[in-house]
C-alpha cells in the first residue's frame, strides 16, 4: 500500500513529466476560421489595441514569450501578444546538437549578424569581407526541447541562452541572447540577440 501511494505521488511530480516546450519556439496558427485573422495585440490582453494580425494559416511563428495564455510574437518593427490557445507548438525546432532552420543571431555596436550556411558560419560586419569559417560543433545541454546553444567554429565560439533581448534598433523582442568570442589578431567580444524566425 506504501509503495503503490509513493509510486503514484512520484508519477505526478512536475519533474518527472515530459515538457512540452521551453521558449522561444515555433507555432502555428490553429482554429481559427478561414475567412477570419489571429489579432496581434498591443498587451496580453483581450481588450488591448490590435497592432497586427496573423493569417488562419500561418506557420512556423516565433513565440518568445509567454503570459497567462498569451504570446509574445514580432510583428513589423514592433511586438505584440496573441492568444496562445489558437497556436499549436511544433516538435521538430529544437533538435539536440542542431540549429533550426531560420537562425541567426546579430547586434548592433558594432552591427554584425552570424548565418550558418551548410557547414560554413557566416560572420558579417559593414565595410568588411564576409568572414566564413568551417562549422565544427553545434552542442545542446541535453535538456530535452531546451534552445541553449554553444557553436564552434575555428577561433570562435557563440553561446545563446534563453532570454528576452532587445536589437537596440527597433520595438522588436527577440527570446535568445548571444555572446560571440572571435580569437584573431586581436580578441573580441559580440552581445546581440538571436531569431529562430523562418
Amino acid at each position: 500500500m506504501i509503495r503503490t501511494a509513493l509510486a503514484l505521488m512520484l508519477s505526478a511530480t512536475p519533474a518527472l513529466a515530459t515538457q512540452e516546450y521551453i521558449l522561444p519556439t515555433l507555432f502555428d496558427v490553429t482554429r481559427v476560421a478561414p475567412d477570419d485573422v489571429l489579432n496581434i495585440r498591443a498587451d496580453p490582453n483581450g481588450s488591448a489595441p490590435i497592432i497586427g494580425t496573423l493569417a488562419p494559416e500561418a506557420t512556423r511563428v516565433e513565440v518568445v514569450e509567454e503570459r497567462r495564455g498569451w504570446g509574445r510574437v514580432n510583428t513589423g518593427e514592433g511586438s505584440g501578444w496573441v492568444s496562445m490557445q489558437f497556436m499549436h507548438y511544433r516538435t521538430d525546432v529544437w533538435e539536440e546538437n542542431a540549429l533550426p532552420a531560420g537562425w541567426q543571431c546579430f547586434g548592433t555596436e558594432p552591427f554584425w549578424t552570424v548565418i550558418p550556411q551548410g557547414d560554413q558560419l557566416v560572420t558579417a560586419m559593414p565595410g568588411l569581407p564576409d568572414d566564413m569559417r568551417p562549422l565544427r560543433a553545434v552542442l545542446s545541454t541535453g535538456v530535452f526541447r531546451d534552445p541553449t546553444r554553444a557553436v564552434t567554429a575555428p577561433g570562435m565560439t557563440l553561446t545563446t541562452t534563453p532570454q528576452i533581448c532587445s536589437d537596440g534598433m527597433s520595438d522588436r523582442l527577440f527570446g535568445l541572447q548571444a555572446l560571440v568570442v572571435i580569437d584573431g589578431d586581436s580578441h573580441t567580444l559580440l552581445r546581440g540577440c538571436c531569431s529562430i524566425h523562418p
